[in-house]
């Protein structure tokens, strides 16, 4: 009895093969899960990196609603950017350092306005020289005045002695030489007193250089120089010497320059009525008309540049503002052209995904991707229904670029 409940002891303490193959696998199981897990993570974390994390540099543009003017109809668009006929960069006629500086950006000055000083020391040196020099030529001339009436009465003298025969005639030749020679003298001392006075005016000139005035009425849209600069009307090497004080932007002289692709340029013409919209004012629409189109072409971009004035000015309207240009032409009698719908927005920000034509709206520095409907075509615009005017598009969509993907506007149009 002891022998039997001993074995039966020892059979109790083996271990079945199958517990053990049981056991071996269950000690595998939190392995093989970690391992999935840890796959995931890190597919999920690549495609955030990639998708989500990686941020795009891209160009924008705004879409902007069609023109619409009663009977007219547009017969092409085109963009470009507003341009000031008439600025300039104000220098010095001489090298001379700031010492005053009158202006600040965005200050309007008037023709003739002191805009600056340069150290005028040696120009009123010089002047106070000039003016020294006059005036003793001016007491020069004085003198020969004198010693010619002197002469003059001495040679009346000696002819009045001659013709009494008291002196002899040699006497009244010397008197009447010595007249013509101090009449010369006379002469040539006026002269004298007459380039003594050129200096003067030389030397005010040099004295007025050193106030620089504004050219005409406008706008100072830059400072190029501080006090303390030293400005010439001459490059100098080394960056240490500037060739400007400020820039001044007529404003009342700003057009809209547009680049209009040559196979349309036909529709073009001088005096043409047309319609600007500003980039940064989608919905405001400005009265224009072609000044001229300038008959030459760019052969790069096979377009034709054409000028547009703008028929009422504004406060609102700014050098180098992106701009878009609608050509009009009137309507025929009796003929109601229907209004389009939808926006322009450039064709490059138009894209196929899936089938859908789509655009990437930017929205608080990320891309959301809008389905739209394309319509008529004007130019390097295209109609489109889905948005709304206002809406920032990315012009030219990378082929990477997915809904939801951050993006930074890049500073080209």
């Amino acid at each position: 009895m002891g022998v039997m409940d001993q074995s039966d002891l020892l059979k109790e303490l083996r271990i079945d093969s199958r517990h053990r193959e049981d056991a071996g696998g269950a000690s595998r199981w939190p392995w093989i899960v970690g391992a999935i897990v840890l796959a995931i993570v890190l597919i999920g974390g690549g495609a955030w990196y990639f998708f989500g994390g990686k941020t795009f540099d891209v160009q924008a543009a705004t879409a902007t609603a069609p023109a619409a003017n009663g009977g007219d109809t547009a017969v092409l668009q085109a963009t470009g950017y507003v341009t000031a006929r008439r600025e300039a960069t104000v220098s010095a006629q001489i090298s001379g350092t700031i010492v005053d500086e009158r202006v600040e950006e965005g200050e309007h000055v008037t023709e003739g306005q002191v805009l600056a000083h340069l150290d005028d020391s040696a120009q009123r040196a010089a002047l106070a020289q000039a003016s020294a020099q006059w005036q003793a030529a001016q007491a020069v001339l004085a003198q020969f005045q004198a010693q010619l009436e002197q002469g003059q009465r001495d040679l009346v003298r000696a002819q009045d002695l001659v013709g009494r025969k008291l002196v002899s005639t040699q006497s009244a030749e010397a008197a009447r030489t010595l007249v013509v020679t101090q009449t010369a003298q006379l002469e040539s001392q006026r002269k004298q007193v007459e380039l003594a006075r050129a200096g003067v005016q030389a030397a005010q000139v040099q004295l007025d250089y050193c106030t620089v005035r504004a050219p005409f009425n406008g706008v100072i849209i830059a400072k190029s120089a501080q006090v303390g600069e030293i400005v010439s009307p001459f490059s100098a090497g080394g960056g240490f010497t500037r060739t400007g004080i400020a820039t001044i932007v007529d404003m009342d002289s700003l057009e809209v320059d547009v680049d209009v692709n040559e196979s349309y340029i036909n529709r073009v013409q001088a005096n043409q009525r047309a319609q600007a919209v500003l980039d940064a004012y989608p919905d405001w629409t400005i009265p224009a008309h072609v000044i001229a189109v300038i008959p030459t072409a760019d052969r790069g971009k096979a377009t034709v540049k054409v000028r547009i004035a703008l028929d009422q000015k504004d406060a609102r309207v700014l050098p180098d503002m992106g701009a878009r240009v609608s050509f009009l032409e009137e309507a025929k009698k009796n003929v109601v052209a229907p209004p389009l719908k939808g926006v322009l927005v450039p064709s490059s920000s138009i894209v196929q995904r899936d089938g859908k034509s789509l655009v990437f709206a930017i929205d608080g520095g990320r891309a959301r991707a809008r389905t739209v409907t394309p319509g008529q075509t004007y130019s390097d615009l295209r109609l489109v229904e889905g948005i709304v005017a206002g809406t920032q598009v990315v012009k030219q969509p990378p082929a990477e670029l997915n809904d939801g993907a951050n993006v930074t506007v890049g500073a080209g149009k």
